[in-house]
Order: C-alpha cells, then sequence, then structure tokens
C-alpha cells in the first residue's frame, strides 16, 4: 500500500528513473527528433507540447493515431530545434508520468523508405480477362 502512496504522491518518479532510464539512455542523439512511447491513449498533440515545452524551442509534438478509428497508437514524436534542447527533454522526461502513464524518451530513428507495391501476377494467357472457372454450375 506505501507503494501505491508513493506512486499517487509522486515520490516514485525517482524509483522509476532509477530502474529504467539508465536502461534507456545510453544511446546518443544524432537529431533533434525524440520518440517517447507509453502514451496514454488520451494524450493528445496539445498536451504532449504542454509537457515538453519547458525544455526548449519547440518545433513540432505530434501524437500518432489510427487511421480508422483516430485513437492514439500510444507513441507520439517530439522535434526541438536544437539536438542540446532535445537532451535535456529526453533527461527531464523519461520514465516520468504523463496523463497517468509512465512515458519513455529514446531517439527517433529515421523512418525507412517504403518499397513501392509490387503489381499483381499477370497470367500471360489471361490478357487481364476473368472467368468464372465454377465447374458444373448452369445458373438455374
Amino acid at each position: 500500500m506505501a507503494f501505491l502512496r508513493r506512486i499517487f504522491n509522486g515520490s516514485s518518479s525517482t524509483i522509476l528513473q532509477s530502474q529504467f532510464s539508465s536502461i534507456r539512455l545510453n544511446s546518443t542523439l544524432t537529431s533533434p527528433k525524440l520518440f517517447v512511447s507509453g502514451l496514454s491513449r488520451y494524450t493528445s498533440d496539445e498536451n504532449l507540447k504542454k509537457a515538453f515545452e519547458q525544455f526548449g524551442k519547440l518545433v513540432e509534438a505530434k501524437v500518432i493515431t489510427d487511421r480508422a478509428t483516430g485513437r492514439s497508437k500510444g507513441f507520439g514524436f517530439v522535434s526541438y530545434e536544437t539536438i542540446e534542447d532535445a537532451e535535456k527533454a529526453r533527461e527531464g522526461m523519461n520514465a516520468k508520468f504523463l496523463d497517468g502513464w509512465v512515458i519513455f524518451v529514446d531517439p527517433a530513428r529515421p523512418s525507412m523508405p517504403r518499397p513501392p507495391p509490387s503489381p499483381p501476377p499477370q497470367d500471360p494467357l489471361n490478357f487481364g480477362i476473368t472467368t468464372n472457372k465454377t465447374v458444373g454450375w448452369t445458373g438455374r
């Protein structure tokens, strides 16, 4: 019960930071863009921006949403003007609470280019005409 009191009083952030942040702070930043994971489904772009703007000049704060449902996918990206501001934000917000959830802040990896979709295989004898291959059906 004392552990839960520490979580809700905010004193557990040092416990969480000691357990998780040392694991995630081992890579260096090469760009001012950060990947934020562990976001609540209710975290908006505006909440993300408010949480991260205290560390420097923010360029963008974006929560990634599902196209079909519009709900958050639980992660987002934050971009700063300088790598130094991004480093401060990473150290200041990693393994902290945002909207009731513990978030993790890591360097964003560059997006990999996707190959173009391959065309469907063509049957050389078909020439684009499809036929009904049901055997024994007369339509009655």
